[in-house]
């Protein structure tokens, strides 16, 4: 998995209902021809990242398709995933 750009933002929430600190993170893929994940259009991860009393994790993440923001029934490998949480460890700090 090769993320070629990102963005992350800070989830605000006015009513104080969750705990800790969610990110918002959408990460632009290099998907090979050959993957069954490859789309023409290209392929982003929307995840969500929580962080609290310092400690961060990975809530949720979709796989869709640029273009048309298409959901795509696909999940990532334990070792993407685990990629993915560590990414968005190194980077969820600059959405403050």
């Amino acid at each position: 998995m090769e993320i070629t750009g990102y963005e992350v933002e800070w989830i605000r929430d006015p009513f104080g209902i969750l705990t800790g600190k969610r990110y918002e993170f959408r990460l632009d893929l290099d998907v090979d021809a050959e993957d069954d994940l490859y789309t023409p259009n290209g392929v982003y991860i929307r995840a969500v990242y929580r962080v609290e009393n310092e400690q961060g994790k990975l809530v949720t993440y979709d796989l869709v398709e640029k273009g048309t923001d298409r959901l795509l029934e696909f999940d990532l490998e334990d070792e993407e995933e685990i990629e993915l949480a560590a990414f968005c460890e190194q980077h969820w700090q600059e959405a403050e």
